[in-house]
């Protein structure tokens, strides 16, 4: 009786302080379309907080006499609704005002669900917003049903500003290390502070977006060797992919299997938002390879789960994290080549080109003329960084190019 009663109370405190986060910067970009003729979709990793927005979209934006018809599709409360005949029926019985908002949790758990949202669609009155745990929500039938009528906002783990504030804690090193190690889930902060249980509360949202969202949704039916191939990725982030190497890695694991399907499996889990691909571009030809793409995790947390969090590995989850918090923060992202040197990220946002190269120390100078003079050749004015650990006050600026340390870095951009 404790232990619920103790889950309950972290439950209660863990949805007061994501009252108080309210993840602000989402909430800034759903506003202008609020009451819009648009279908409002938010897409992203379970556990990321997708639940808590809908809920604060239907508490701090819509108007109070708007009629909220709320569905959670991981409350069994709504195991009745399967498929879009049942969500239509239960939808037109709730009905009794001429302005509707119609929110739905999970979404993809009901068949066919975009024949009920496309007949609501077009009433007069109706507001919809709906979340899913797969990037191909938008695919397929619903796509073809509504056309170009929504409008999709890609949540993702708490950056680390919002890991700050949901704490209420610091910027420093200290505070940097445990978010690097466990990452932004936010339903971390109603735990306590003990790596075991952390990493048990990790281990049941891998558990569930594994088998949920990946092996049950794609029927796969090799799932030692999927398992093998999550942990595969995580051991290789940052690292660029080719036929090549996936080939070697089979014969590594002496399995047969082809290289399509691997590229298969690597689809559904970027559908399952465990892991995001990252085109590769030639920055002169503003080419995108065809291969050479990297993968990195959606949440720092789950990567070191299964990869282990340790000094070898340590510029590996700088980069991860380099390139999560600018995705998190709307950046478009890819990685660059110019003949045979590579550019970490070159991110895009608002018509601004910003370009990254990533170390964990600047310790010689070998490291410091890589990674400087990969960013001089780019011929072009726009802003180039180099992120490392720590800011070397030698180098604070070298022929335009600015040194961030990581902290400065997650701070500011």
């Amino acid at each position: 009786m404790f232990s619920i009663l103790k889950t309950i109370v972290y439950l209660l405190k863990l949805f007061s302080i994501m009252k108080t986060l309210q993840r602000k910067k989402y909430l800034e970009r759903i506003r202008p379309f609020v009451k819009k003729p648009l279908i409002k979709v938010l897409t992203g990793q379970r556990r990321v907080g997708k639940s808590f927005l809908l809920q604060s979209i239907a508490e701090d934006l819509l108007d109070k006499d708007v009629q909220e018809i709320f569905i959670d599709k991981e409350n069994f409360e709504f195991d009745e609704i399967q498929n879009y005949k049942q969500l239509n029926q239960y939808i037109s019985s709730k009905i009794n005002s001429s302005k509707v908002a119609i929110l739905i949790d999970e979404v993809q758990e009901i068949e066919e669900f975009e024949k009920s949202l496309r007949n609501f669609y077009k009433k007069p009155g109706f507001d919809i917003y709906i979340t899913g745990s797969n990037a191909n929500l938008l695919s397929g039938e619903l796509a073809s049903l509504i056309g170009g009528r929504y409008v999709e906002f890609e949540i993702f783990p708490l950056d680390f500003r919002e890991f700050l504030e949901l704490n209420a804690l610091d910027s420093t090193e200290e505070n940097l290390n445990k978010y690097m190690q466990f990452g932004g889930m936010a339903g971390l902060s109603l735990l306590p502070d003990d790596s075991r249980v952390k990493r048990e509360y990790l281990q049941n949202i891998l558990n569930s977006i594994v088998y949920k969202d990946i092996i049950k949704r794609n029927q796969i039916r090799n799932v030692a060797f999927l398992e093998n191939l999550i942990s595969f990725i995580a051991g290789n982030v940052g690292s660029q992919f080719s036929s090549k190497k996936i080939s070697d890695y089979l014969k590594s694991q002496k399995i047969k299997i082809s290289i399509n399907t691997v590229m298969d499996y690597l689809k559904f889990m970027a559908d399952a938002f465990i892991i995001r691909k990252v085109k590769r571009i030639d920055i002169k030809g503003k080419k995108v390879f065809e291969i050479g793409e990297k993968y990195y995790f959606e949440d720092l947390g789950l990567r070191n789960l299964l990869a282990g969090f340790s000094a070898d590995d340590i510029s590996k989850v700088y980069e991860n994290l380099v390139y999560n918090h600018l995705k998190s923060n709307g950046f478009d992202v890819k990685t660059g080549a110019l003949g045979r040197k590579e550019i970490d990220f070159i991110a895009e946002k608002e018509g601004e080109t910003y370009y990254f190269q990533v170390t964990f120390l600047l310790s010689n100078n070998q490291t410091i003329e890589r990674e400087f003079g990969n960013l001089l050749l780019i011929d072009d004015n726009y802003p180039k960084y180099v992120i490392a650990k720590d800011v070397l006050p030698s180098i604070n600026t070298y022929k335009g190019i600015r040194q961030l340390s990581l902290l400065q870095f997650l701070e500011n951009f």
